[in-house]
């Protein structure tokens, strides 16, 4: 353990405490935020969201990006794009973030978990295809569900850590049984899969970009979609369903105040700049990771998966079983390296205990066994 930690502190060059990843502002964030300042406009309409959006947009390959206040909202406005209702179901992962579930919830829809694959940690779609097969079916276009009969509008994969999950066959199956894909690619800015970018194979995608995330506003959320009437809904949905005039406050539907602010879409723009120096500092750790661990007994680390370009925004290493991870776990932060457990598996929280599940072993093998330790860009 004592040689993990040393090699850990050599390769980021420092004794003291390394955190498990944290920002860089190095480019044009201070600029542009006083710009931003100085024009006074620093809420939700300003050129820094207008800028941000056709960037955002430009970089992942989509038509269109609609910035929103974080990712958890941009997944919330994704989930309503895609047509889920209160009372429908939704499938996704167990092995994700809260984020994910909590979207779902927002709707009054349920979340239905399917097993993970143990190379991507991301949904399988095999466990995906047998699911569907033993308990749905199509009717009048929709997929009922015959043990609860409700109907399963919608499935988000989540592309865990940055590494892509096998999203086309995923798209292959949803299209067939009549669900939307809606991609949870909070974690995945800067990765490909097949040579195309996450979030942009299903009907919508939703990225993060929290404090911890390779780029950052603090906070702050995009969806994607190349559909134009969905891109319109999108900022009319996430600028409270006001109806344009240029005074009279005119509403006609619930609406939501998710709209990115200008002053942190002036920090995103600057960010957005470093993107390809930031995937490059993760690659070149992520090789120096993989060397290192290559070597170990106890400790395997997690590489991108096969056909797949990773950004690499969380490293990870498998170890060999829950005693193992818990003392590693144990050592790595006692002695100044940051290093934290992958997710509770959602079915295990009270809030979603009496969900339906498939087979879980995947995912629970990764949840006793997977730690990320320090990621962030090096300058």
């Amino acid at each position: 353990m004592q040689a993990i930690v040393d090699f850990i502190k050599q390769t980021f060059n420092t004794q003291e405490f390394i955190p498990l990843h944290e920002p860089r502002f190095i480019g044009n964030e201070k600029k542009y935020l006083n710009d931003c300042i100085d024009s006074t406009f620093v809420s939700s309409v300003g050129k820094y969201v207008d800028t941000f959006e056709k960037e955002f947009a430009k970089t992942v390959g989509s038509k269109y990006a609609i910035a929103t206040v974080n990712g958890t909202a941009a997944l919330h406005i994704s989930l309503i794009l895609a047509g889920v209702k209160r009372d429908d179901e939704v499938i996704t992962q167990p092995l994700t973030f809260i984020a994910t579930c909590n979207a779902i919830s927002y709707i009054g829809a349920k979340p239905i978990f399917v097993d993970v694959d143990l190379d991507t940690m991301g949904l399988s779609p095999k466990s995906l295809e047998a699911f569907l097969s033993a308990n749905c079916e199509i009717a009048k276009s929709t997929c009922r569900n015959k043990t609860t009969d409700k109907i399963i509008k919608a499935c988000v994969p989540m592309h865990t850590f940055g590494h892509p999950c096998r999203i086309d066959e995923l798209k292959r199956i949803c299209d067939e049984w009549h669900i939307a894909l809606v991609e949870d690619a909070a974690e995945s800015l800067g990765s490909y899969y097949k040579n195309k970018h996450t979030g942009t194979f299903g009907k919508v995608g939703a990225f993060s970009f929290n404090g911890n995330k390779i780029i950052t506003s603090g906070g702050g959320g995009v969806i994607v979609t190349d559909d134009e009437a969905l891109a319109k809904r999108a900022k009319h949905l996430t600028t409270t369903a006001k109806i344009p005039h240029p005074y009279e406050y005119v509403h006609d539907e619930i609406g939501y105040n998710y709209r990115l602010p200008n002053i942190n879409a002036a920090l995103l723009v600057a960010q957005l700049e470093q993107l390809k120096k930031f995937l490059v500092s993760k690659r070149a750790l992520a090789e120096e990771y993989e060397t290192f661990f290559s070597a170990s007994e106890n400790a395997q680390f997690i590489k991108e998966p096969q056909e797949s370009n990773s950004n690499y925004w969380l490293q990870a290493v498998l170890l060999k079983d829950k005693d193992n991870r818990n003392e590693f776990l144990k050592f790595t932060n006692a002695n100044g390296v940051m290093t934290r457990p992958i997710w509770r598996l959602m079915n295990e929280l009270q809030m979603f205990q009496d969900c339906q599940c498939t087979s879980l072993d995947n995912a629970k093998y990764l949840e006793e066994r997977v730690v990320n330790i320090p990621s962030s860009v090096r300058t």
